[in-house]
């Protein structure tokens, strides 16, 4: 793999040399080849041979000839592949060397090994400095830039080196004769090798050695996001060979060791295969359009092998589950999947679980990749749902005609209310043996990330931005209502509360603005909020009618954030989300370190962390209630679950923020948090930097079983508002204020925060749910 100074100062000259001596050759054998065919063959030809001289030499003659054919062939390969990729090499050269260039005059420095940071760190920055101030934004896009040339010049030196091995081949006495016009044909020849190779393997089903399924996980692996691969190999393999392939995988009674001793590779091969199918469906060829077309018709007839029939539509949702797939194929395969189920059910009639019963044989096992072993088809397609943001918005907020072969009717089913509220999710068997329906729910919990977020639900939380739209904003509009309406949603459908919790992190700039408001009903923000501004001119990302309007009510904020905080992660995340977006709306709305300001500056900065301290009194009032229902008191669970509830605050060090959004890793697990402002500074800064309290110093196993509940309820509570505290300190210890300004500011908004706490309980809560 070709590095960042390889690329850069890459010496071309002998390449460029290369390909002048090759174009020589072509020309020189050009002339030969003529004459090999006027001359040499076009004697031979005519020549009037008698006997066994006319069976060799003519023969050999003739033979001899068409090596001039095949060299000129091999030589001009060679020179193409030569010209092509000087061509590349050349194109990223000069498109680092540009960018080196321009780095400067942005405020951007890019090391030797192609790593971008400040030119001048803002903290070494003079005071009169005036110089270009660079954001993540344009970190980023330097970071893109350089790795698209590097990637341009290694993709042009793996099809080049591999071409030209395969020219000059292993027969020592014959030409090749492969003819390749430019690099991209020989790219496409490479694609169309490797998918035969695979299709090779793929013939040999669960018969296959585990060498040859490392074969075949390498070939995928080498074409990952390669397109014509891709499309090669889905063709060849044929709309349902995948899924005859993967249910004999899955067959337990056919003797295949596979399944028992190389758990791993399958996993992988799972997860290759979903790659490969899912780059595949982007192609809109004729070919590829039918193939989508019976993979969905497939989709309700029983895949047959020795012990089991499974039908088509759960195996291939196991092979979505990883992968960008097509959307308009995600949406067409969904509605297919949901009319075979109703159709099987009766129309809803029968418990979901009794569509998928296998006709014959015992059950399947179609996925290797962990949670369950993949019978319930719709686990799998949530799960393709929650790697495409747009195709699980489109899908949440659409409809799906249930008799699409009957125009005269209207019979259609609401997706979002069908898989929250009116599916019985089956039961399945995850990695412990044990039945649950946790796996179903957890899927669905991704989709709706994903349909919410406008990022797939497991996005590496490196350089993600804020790209809510109004359709997301539409499907959590739906999610705030259900799962705000009665805590059971929430609390019966196990493995769901993680994902509620990341999803109000994303909306937690919107959940402020309905809770600063006075009455419980209004649709109408209080005038001049400081929240939830931010398409960077005002106004509202969602639209014009949310530059006041609200997404949802001050009561439905306080009761979809109340029991969301029911739950231990739900409670974790938005505190955490809490704590981070109101430090960076007071460093977006507060007068800035070292500004002069009077008492009517801090209007805004007070609104900020009274409804910042509400927001978290409501969060820890919800989840004690919820301790106090699950366990009993004084028991030891009940004691550590209280010791558990300002945990939280360490996700601030895993905390990571760019262009507007802040990432919680840590325990959070990319928690997308909307911040107030573009760039990052100041308060945000100090918190986010800060140091998390060692909760395990504070509360020792020991020392706390030793506590009554009570006491230990009364403490946490009250380090919940300490919590609450933080970001009003941050702000005013930020550097740049002068003693007596910190002090004020310390006194002002901190006893501001102390005393507006109390108005959590002013609250109607949910009642905390009560299992049955």
């Amino acid at each position: 793999m070709l590095k960042f100074d390889q690329v850069l100062h890459a010496h071309l000259g002998g390449l460029k040399e290369a390909v002048t001596v090759w174009s020589e050759t072509v020309s020189k054998l050009e002339k030969s080849k003529e004459k090999a065919e006027t001359g040499l063959q076009g004697k031979a030809d005519k020549a009037d041979w008698k006997g066994e001289n006319a069976g060799v030499t003519q023969a050999f003659v003739r033979k001899t000839a068409k090596e001039f054919g095949d060299a000129l062939t091999e030589a001009s390969s060679i020179r193409n592949i030569l010209r092509d990729a000087e061509s590349e090499f050349q194109a990223a050269k000069t498109e680092l060397e540009k960018l080196v260039a321009e780095a400067p005059g942005k405020g951007i420095r890019i090391d030797q090994d192609g790593v971008v940071s400040y030119l001048i760190h803002p903290d070494r920055r003079a005071k009169d400095y005036d110089g270009p101030k660079p954001e993540q934004a344009d970190f980023e896009a330097m970071r893109s830039a350089i790795k698209a040339a590097i990637d341009r010049a290694n993709n042009a030196d793996d099809v080049a080196s591999r071409a030209l091995r395969g020219l000059v081949g292993s027969d020592n006495m014959n030409f090749s004769g492969t003819n390749y016009d430019s690099l991209a044909s020989a790219s496409k020849a490479q694609d169309a090798e490797d998918a035969h190779a695979a299709y090779e393997l793929y013939k040999k089903g669960d018969d296959a050695t585990p060498e040859e399924i490392d074969k075949l996980n390498a070939l995928f692996k080498a074409n990952q996001k390669d397109p014509y691969f891709a499309e090669k190999f889905a063709l060849e393999v044929g709309p349902k060979g995948s899924m005859e392939y993967w249910a004999d995988m899955g067959d337990p009674s056919d003797g295949s060791r596979l399944g028992v001793d190389h758990r791993d590779k399958l996993k992988e091969l799972q997860t290759n295969w979903s790659l490969t199918l899912a780059t595949a469906t982007h192609s809109t060829s004729p070919e590829m359009e039918q193939w989508k077309a019976d993979v969905i018709k497939a989709g309700s007839e029983p895949i047959q092998t020795r012990g089991t029939s499974p039908y088509g539509f759960q195996v291939m949702s196991n092979l979505m589950r990883v992968g960008d797939y097509d959307d308009k194929f995600l949406k067409d395969y969904g509605n297919g999947l949901v009319i075979t189920e109703r159709k099987m059910t009766g129309d809803g009639r029968l418990p979901a679980d009794r569509a998928w019963h296998q006709l014959t044989g015992g059950p399947s096992h179609l996925n290797w990749m962990g949670g369950d072993l993949g019978n319930d088809p719709m686990v799998g397609f949530m799960e393709g749902l929650g790697h495409n943001p747009k195709a699980s918005t489109d899908f949440f907020n659409g409809d799906i005609d249930l008799t699409p072969e009957n125009t005269k009717d209207d019979k259609k089913l609401d997706p979002f209310d069908y898989f929250t509220k009116d599916r019985e999710w089956p039961e399945e068997i995850n990695d412990k043996g044990d039945r649950t329906k946790e796996p179903g729910y957890n899927a669905l919990g991704h989709a709706l990330e994903s349909a919410t977020t406008g990022h797939p639900y497991d996005a590496d939380p490196e350089g993600l931005k804020d790209v809510r739209t109004k359709e997301n904003a539409e499907v959590m509009q739906k999610v705030v209502e259900r799962y705000g309406d009665d805590p059971k949603y929430m609390h019966r459908q196990p493995g769901i509360d993680d994902s509620l919790g990341k999803m109000g992190a994303a909306y937690i700039d919107e959940l402020n603005r309905s809770l600063e408001t006075d009455s419980d009903t209004t649709m109408e923000e209080k005038k001049n909020s400081p929240f939830g501004f931010n398409d960077g001119k005002g106004g509202s990302r969602f639209g014009s009618e949310f530059d006041t309007g609200l997404l949802w009510n001050r009561g439905d904020a306080v009761n979809f954030m109340g029991i969301v905080s029911q739950s231990e992660t739900g409670h974790s995340t938005l505190s955490a989300a809490e704590s981070l977006y109101t430090t960076s709306v007071l460093d977006e709305v507060g007068p800035k370190p070292g500004s002069t300001f009077d008492d009517r500056d801090l209007t805004d900065a007070r609104t900020t962390l009274r409804i910042g301290s509400e927001a978290q009194g409501i969060l820890d009032e919800s989840r004690m209630a919820q301790i106090d229902k699950d366990y009993e008191h004084d028991s030891d669970e009940h004691k550590k679950a209280v010791g558990r509830t300002t945990e939280w605050v360490k996700f601030g060090v895993g905390a990571a923020a760019a262009g507007g959004v802040a990432v919680l890793t840590g325990g959070a697990g990319g928690v997308l948090v909307p911040l107030a402002a573009e760039t990052v500074g100041g308060a945000v800064t100090t918190v986010i930097g800060m140091e998390a309290d060692d909760m395990s110093e504070k509360y020792e196993k020991d020392e706390l079983l030793k506590k009554k509940s009570d006491d230990l309820s009364d403490e946490a509570l009250a380090m919940g508002k300490e919590n609450s505290l933080r970001p009003g300190i941050a702000y005013a210890n930020a550097p740049g204020w002068s003693e007596k300004d910190r002090n004020y500011l310390d006194e002002e908004l901190v006893k501001y925060v102390r005393d507006s706490r109390m108005h959590a309980r002013d609250n109607s809560l949910p009642d905390p749910y009560e299992k049955k």
